[in-house]
């Protein structure tokens, strides 16, 4: 039992420390780590099961902002820009080919190398090296404007709350 124990305090320890080393206290942040570990479903779109373009779109409708609905709409979709993998940073759309046959899966790059999405398991943080998603990699999108990015990416809320607060 204290196996059992140990490994699950372990298992919420690093799940905590990929989505908080990302982009902590961020707006983004607070979008996502309510919903790790919510199941998937295929044509899912709320908290009841997601996949993974349902998730995406649900975070991105947390932070105001709506997006196509499908992973393929999403990859062409001409709002969003080509990023190099080098160049990514938090907020930005990462494509797979899971199905054999083009754009199947999206997740949402967190930092660090990681992505958040809905996978057979669930809603899970994945790195971009795990073998499986390395060799399924098909490109990036930036959906967010820099002024987005740092409002939702990267400035912790206290910041933004304190900031529309003025001295009297």
């Amino acid at each position: 039992m204290r196996k059992v124990s140990v490994f699950l305090f372990s298992l919420a320890v690093l799940l905590a420390v990929q989505v908080s080393s990302a982009f902590a206290d961020s707006k983004l942040d607070k979008a996502v780590a309510p919903l790790i570990g919510i199941n998937y479903e295929y044509g899912g779109t709320t908290t009841s099961g997601f996949d993974c373009s349902g998730f995406t779109g649900y975070v991105f409708n947390e932070l105001g902002i709506d997006l196509p609905r499908t992973s393929r709409d999403l990859f062409s979709w001409e709002k969003a820009s080509k990023v190099a993998t080098e160049d990514l940073r938090a907020g930005d759309l990462v494509f797979f080919n899971t199905s054999g046959s083009g754009v199947s899966h999206v997740g949402i790059y967190v930092g660090n190398n990681n992505f958040a999405h809905a996978a057979s398991k669930g809603v899970t943080i994945t790195s971009l090296d795990e073998s499986y998603y390395a060799k399924r990699y098909l490109g990036a999108r930036r959906i967010l404007s820099d002024g987005s990015y740092k409002k939702l990416a990267t400035e912790p809320e206290a910041v933004e709350v304190a900031a529309a607060v003025k001295p009297q």
